[in-house]
Formats: C-alpha cells, sequence, structure tokens
C-alpha cells in the first residue's frame, strides 16, 4: 500500500511516500496556487499507485490572518446584533489603553436579529422567521442565536430559512460548528468558519479535481485536532483547519519521539516562515479547546501549538531605535532568502546560518547557496550573523517557555525534539538557556509535517456542553476530557476522564496556579469525546545504530542540524539522539 502525505508552507511543500521501497521525500519550493505546489511535490517522490493520501494546509490561516475570506453576515437573537464588536472587555494589550482589537469578521451593517429567544431551560418567546431581514448579496452566513448549544430548535429553522433565501451561500450553524456556552466565542467561531467555508471549499474542490487528473486519491485533509478527515467535513467547517499545517507536524513529532522511546517533549518545528511548539507529555500532544488566531478567540478541539514567525526565512532589519530584529516578515519561496540567489536582497536568518558555517553550500532540494549574496545582505543592516541567531533564538525561546513553564511543565522534564528545515540548527541552544539534556533529531526532520500527515489518525471530535454540579453529573464516558471548575470561577481546566475526576482536577489545580481547595465545590462545565480510527504504522526512519558519533554539521534528509562543541549525537530508533558529552 503506497501512503502518501503532502504538506503546504510558506517556502517549501514537502511530500513523503511510504511504499516498498521503504520512504521517499521530497521538496519543491511552493506555488502561489497550492494545488499546483501539492501535484510538483507528489511527482517529486514519484507517487503511484496511491492508496491513501494526506493534506496538510495553510490555506484557512493565511485567508484569515490576511482578511481574504467571504462577505459574511452574521444572524443573532434580536437584541445581540453586537456581539462580534462589544466582544469581552479586557483590553488587547495590558499597558496600551488605546490599542485597538482587531476588527470583527461581520461588519455592523451585515449583522441582524432575529426575533425569538431560548433560555436556559427552554423557549422563552417562539421564532418569528417574518423578522429575519434581508441578507442582500452575500456569500457565507453565520448563525449563532442564544442558548443554541443546549436548544438547537430556533437555529435549525433559522439555517434552514437563510439556506432556502441564499441557495449558493455558505451557511453555518453555531450549534454545529462550536456547541459551546459562551456567546461571544461561540460567535467568533462560527464567524470564522463561515468566513473561511468558500474560499477552502473552492481550494480543496480545485485540489480534488487536480488529484483526479493527474491519478491521486482525494486526499484527506489534517485538522487542527491532529486528526484528518474527509475533504467533504474539511470543506464544512474551514475553521477546524486553521492550523492543519503544525498540527501535522505535532503529530509526527509524537511518533518520532514513541519510536525513541521518549514519552516527554517538546515539538520544536522550524520551517521557512515560522516557528510551531507543542508539548508531547506521556506520548500525547497537549491540547486546548480554545486558541486566539489572528487576534480572534476560535473555541474548537485543537493542538496546543504556540507559533511565533521566527524561521528561516525571517527577515533581519532594524527599528527605528536602530536595535535588530528578526521577522514576522518572510523572504517566503521567492525570492527566499538573498543565499539562494533568486534575486532576493533582504537578509534573513538562513543567511546568517549559512556564513557561520552551519549549513552545507547545496541544500536538500538541489539548491546552490550564494555565500557573497548572504554577506552582501547582511552588511547592508550591519548585522552579525552570531547576533542574527541569537536574537532569533529569544523570539523562539520565548514561545518554548509558553507551553512548558507556563503550562507547569518543568522544561528539564523534557527532551526538545526539533524538526522542520531549521529546527535542529538551534535546538541545541535553546536547550542550554532551559537546561534541557536531551535534543531528538528525527532523520525525517525536513519533511516530518509530511510524514505525519501520512500516518495520521482519522479523527471526530465531539462536546457537550453541560454547565452543572458535577454532583449532579451523571452517566459521564470512560474516556475523554472534561472541562471543570470551582464553583464561581469564570475559566475551567480541562482534565482527562475516569478515575476520581474531583482530584484529577484539584491536583491540575494545584500544578497550574499553586494551589488547590478540596472543599470547595466543583462545576462541569463540558465533556470532550473523540472517536479515533488510528492511522497506519510505518517506520519512522533506519535503525542506524552502526552510524558514528555525529558532531558539527550533520545532513538529514531535507534538513541540517547543528551539534556545537559540548554535545555529542548518537543515531537511535530512526533518530539523532544529542546529549552534552
Amino acid at each position: 500500500m503506497a501512503i502518501l502525505g503532502v504538506d503546504v508552507g510558506g517556502t517549501f511543500t514537502d511530500a513523503v511516500l511510504l511504499d516498498g521501497d521503504g520512504l521517499r521525500t521530497a521538496k519543491v519550493p511552493t506555488a502561489r496556487r497550492q494545488e499546483e505546489s501539492v501535484l510538483a511535490a507528489a511527482a517529486a517522490v514519484g507517487a503511484v499507485d496511491v492508496e491513501r493520501f494526506t493534506h496538510g494546509t495553510t490555506i484557512a490561516t493565511n485567508a484569515l490572518l490576511e482578511r481574504r475570506g467571504a462577505r459574511t453576515a452574521l444572524v443573532a437573537t434580536e437584541g445581540f446584533e453586537h456581539v462580534l464588536h462589544l466582544r469581552r472587555q479586557d483590553r488587547a494589550h495590558l499597558y496600551r489603553l488605546c490599542a485597538a482589537h482587531p476588527e470583527p469578521l461581520v461588519p455592523l451593517s451585515r449583522s441582524v436579529g432575529v426575533r425569538g429567544r431560548m433560555g436556559p431551560d427552554g423557549e422563552l418567546a417562539p421564532l418569528d422567521l417574518s423578522t429575519l431581514p434581508d441578507l442582500g448579496d452575500v456569500e457565507a452566513v453565520a448563525v449563532c442565536l442564544l442558548f443554541s448549544f443546549r436548544w438547537p430548535e430556533h437555529e435549525q429553522a433559522v439555517v434552514e430559512e437563510l439556506r432556502r433565501r441564499h441557495p449558493s451561500a455558505h451557511v453555518v450553524a453555531s450549534h454545529e460548528s462550536a456547541p459551546e456556552f459562551r456567546e461571544y466565542e461561540r460567535a467568533s467561531t462560527t464567524a470564522a468558519d463561515a468566513y473561511l467555508g468558500p474560499l477552502l471549499g473552492r481550494y480543496l474542490r480545485a485540489l480534488a479535481t487536480a488529484c483526479a487528473g493527474a491519478g491521486l486519491p482525494v486526499p484527506l485533509i489534517m485538522r487542527s485536532s491532529g486528526g484528518v478527515a474527509p475533504v467533504e467535513e474539511a470543506a464544512a467547517h474551514a475553521a477546524r483547519a486553521l492550523l492543519s499545517g503544525p498540527a501535522a507536524g505535532v503529530v509526527g513529532a509524537a511518533r518520532a519521539a514513541a519510536a525513541a522511546g521518549i514519552g516527554n517533549a517538546i515539538a520544536f518545528d522550524m520551517g521557512g516562515t515560522s516557528t510551531d511548539v507543542c508539548a508531547i507529555v506521556g506520548g500525547e500532544a497537549t491540547r486546548s479547546s480554545e486558541r486566539l488566531v489572528g487576534g480572534l478567540p476560535i473555541r474548537l478541539p485543537t493542538l496546543d501549538v504556540h507559533t511565533v514567525g521566527a524561521g528561516g526565512g525571517s527577515i533581519v532589519w532594524r527599528d527605528a531605535g536602530g536595535a535588530l530584529r528578526v521577522g514576522p516578515r518572510s523572504a517566503g519561496a521567492r525570492p527566499g532568502p538573498a543565499c539562494y540567489g533568486r534575486g532576493g536582497e533582504l537578509p534573513t536568518v538562513t543567511d546568517a546560518n549559512l556564513l557561520l558555517g552551519r549549513l552545507p553550500r547545496t541544500l536538500a532540494s538541489g539548491l546552490e547557496l550564494d555565500v557573497a549574496a548572504a554577506e552582501r545582505a547582511l552588511a547592508a543592516v550591519g548585522a552579525d550573523p552570531a547576533d542574527v541567531v541569537e536574537v532569533v533564538n529569544a523570539e523562539m525561546l520565548a514561545a518554548l517557555r509558553v507551553v512548558s513553564v507556563e503550562r507547569g511543565l518543568d522544561p528539564r522534564d523534557f527532551a526538545l525534539l526539533a524538526f522542520g528545515g531549521a529546527g535542529a540548527l538551534h535546538a541545541c541552544a535553546l536547550a542550554d538557556e532551559l537546561e534541557i539534556g536531551t535534543v531528538l533529531v528525527p532523520e525525517a526532520a525536513g519533511v516530518l509535517s509530511a510524514l505525519g500527515l501520512a500516518v495520521g489518525d482519522e479523527r471526530r471530535d465531539e462536546v457537550r456542553s453541560l454547565v452543572v454540579s458535577l454532583e449532579d453529573a451523571v452517566e459521564l464516558p470512560a474516556e475523554g476530557e472534561a472541562d471543570v471548575r470551582y464553583a464561581g470561577q469564570s475559566f475551567e481546566l480541562t482534565v482527562p476522564l475516569g478515575g476520581d475526576l474531583a482530584e484529577t482536577f484539584h491536583r491540575a489545580h494545584q500544578e497550574r496556579y499553586g494551589w488547590a481547595s478540596r472543599g470547595r465545590p466543583l462545576e462541569l462545565v463540558a465533556v470532550r469525546t473523540a472517536t479515533v480510527r488510528r492511522g497506519p504504522d510505518v517506520p519512522m526512519g533506519a535503525d542506524g545504530h552502526s552510524r558514528p558519533t555525529a558532531t558539527g554539521l550533520v545532513e538529514l534528509e531535507g534538513a541540517t542540524a547543528w551539534i556545537p562543541e559540548g554535545w555529542r549525537g548518537e543515531w537511535r530508533g530512526g533518530s539523532l539522539v544529542v546529549t552534552r558529552a
């Protein structure tokens, strides 16, 4: 059985093919039309007779960040039309009193109300569809009515009427998209789901057509939760694919850590445009029920990935005070870093690493690097290559602390699992700062996200909002997670189901906040479960016990590792295990 995984990144598109001949990989520059990159990568890896094809895409993420989504309307309960604009009353930046919040995806002119109201215990006022205004020429509609997560009948009727009036529009209901309490977060998630749906749907349909023409099966799409789903499901709820690419990397990292016999690891994925980090605890990636994307809350099951705009292609510049800065702007695939010789003149992290002797003259993709061009680019901003690396390391160090120290995890209890084209160049320096003793670099580090796609599970997440006393909760699932809080608290912790749920929560609260109140009543806010169909089991690389000890510059498949003095690498379980000498 041939298995294909293709991950589209900001600079390169990676492909992994697993068949009877073992594992083959390829990298091609990312084109403006992503489906062209997918087919080019599949061809480069020699994909034929493919039985399972999985794909990760940044289409939805980029569209949200760049505000290139559909013309969207919001239908809310009458009197609550301003929900997206009232938002939460916290400030975007604590000490900047006048800093503006990101603009909502739906303007007030297209935010309308419909008469009728549900309460916690059912209908308070009957639904009157005659009060639903004409929405004009819209491409998408988000419907978010009060208490629809518990009583969806009004919302279902509104959606049916909207689909009758606007048959070509993409209509999304909040009880299907994000069936959870907290009105603003639910409305924000539903608005993003509707806003991104037409764009992602067009891309996925174009991709499916292109794949059929190239003799490839229709791909499964990676979701933010770390599982893959059919194209139709991904297109129906685009917001669930916002972290498609980063999630695939974490899936691959978890498999690589398990193959090396490591249970606790911090996945560190440094690509060309950004760096994604996520903690893996006991062999499982940590998860979150909500995150901010482009400053907007998205309340959907997701891997707890934290992203910063620091990658190999991040541009080096000086601010108004003359301080050296790196990112978040990237040179992308074209023209790319100056050393790529494709017309780029702006200095990047890759140029700095080349001048420090941490990169070969020819990359795995066959690209010849231009040392003189890198020297000119860095000289133009008066930047020393070592200073550039120090600045970008500081950005990535802050991200690593977010998913470890700020989550109550001691990084000294973890290995740092470095991948992506540039991750292994910086991993040992970051491990030194965090007092981490082991760095793990998979043999397929440069294409680990594509490998994660190939081995990804099929996963469907479900959430049931309850908001009841824990004592009154009955028939809880044996597996899954629960959102629990002390009575009177505004926010909850997500803890695993099974065993003594109350004691599990107390311990989690103690670990996160330093205190627990075991005599205080608890509230069960939501129950989260998932149906998982395990992905294929494949080798994560060659055994490699006979390979010599690695130091200095180590070339990998699609990536490069730098092992500085004081560290030593040995091959184990398909990965380079780097420890202090």
